[in-house]
């Protein structure tokens, strides 16, 4: 992962930025980075017929949240987009009250307005990390509904 970084990094702090004729041109040319590298990883798990839950790990406003978003909106019919952080929604406490992957989906779709189709809709769990229970929910995903 570490190549796409540098070209990232190269990309935005380099003397050649003024080639660039706007921000949107530069804003096309980091989507690129973003495709040829980030986005190619989330594909082949996407594809892959053993996946498991993934989990991406990294220094914060470094991109994970729009990656997921972006990929979510090019590759999937639907994105059911769901922050812990400072979990105000009560979001957490799905977690707390149940270990199993098809009443948490069930409850997730409520809140969703729409149903979550483990085909069709990519489920992101942003800031995961502040709700333990959500966290430790991953393991039953993937024992008894890998298909999310």
């Amino acid at each position: 992962m570490r190549p796409v970084i540098d070209n990232l990094e190269q990309i935005l702090d380099s003397d050649e930025k003024e080639r660039y004729e706007d921000e949107a041109e530069l804003s096309d040319k980091i989507t690129e980075v973003f495709e040829r590298g980030i986005i190619q990883l989330l594909v082949a798990w996407k594809t892959d017929v053993n996946r498991k839950p993934l989990v991406i790990h990294g220094a914060r406003q470094v991109g994970k949240t729009w990656a997921l978003k972006y990929f979510g909106q090019k590759y999937f019919e639907d994105v059911a987009y769901f922050s812990l952080d400072k979990d105000e929604s009560g979001l957490c406490d799905i977690f707390k009250t149940t270990k199993d992957p098809e009443r948490i989906i069930q409850q997730l779709s409520f809140l969703h307005g729409r149903k979550i189709n483990p085909q069709t809709t990519l489920l992101i769990l942003d800031e995961i990390q502040e709700c333990n229970e959500a966290l430790n929910s991953l393991k039953y995903f993937c024992e008894e509904a890998p298909e999310y």
